[in-house]
């Protein structure tokens, strides 16, 4: 193994440690919010994606580069819809005509 590819797997797994670590000390109700508006980021996964596939010269890098893009994009579209659907709940809801107990004709 070359000193490179070692100081990029030390780097991968620092990375896994930490994103662990902050993600179990956030409390429930700020997760969801926190998590889709974060998970808008992933568009720069995007662009990384799309610089890969600029560079790959193999059949094996231009389908990593494709299966990155393909999640980078899922989790994109997620973010914004949970982000969506989240602002939904704090939209008034419109109120029902009030009954006054006459009957309608038919």
């Amino acid at each position: 193994m070359t000193t490179g590819l070692m100081s990029d797997i030390y780097i991968f797994v620092l990375a896994i440690l930490v994103g662990y670590e902050v993600i179990t000390k956030v409390p429930s109700t700020l997760h969801t919010p926190l998590m889709s508006a974060s998970n808008a980021i992933h568009g720069i996964v995007i662009i990384g994606a799309v610089v890969t596939a600029s560079q790959a010269r193999t059949d094996a890098g231009y389908v990593l580069a494709f299966v990155a893009a393909f999640f980078a994009g899922m989790n994109v579209a997620g973010g914004y819809s949970l982000t969506d659907r989240m602002l939904q709940m704090f939209r008034k809801r419109p109120v029902p005509p009030a009954h006054d107990g006459t009957k309608e004709l038919p």
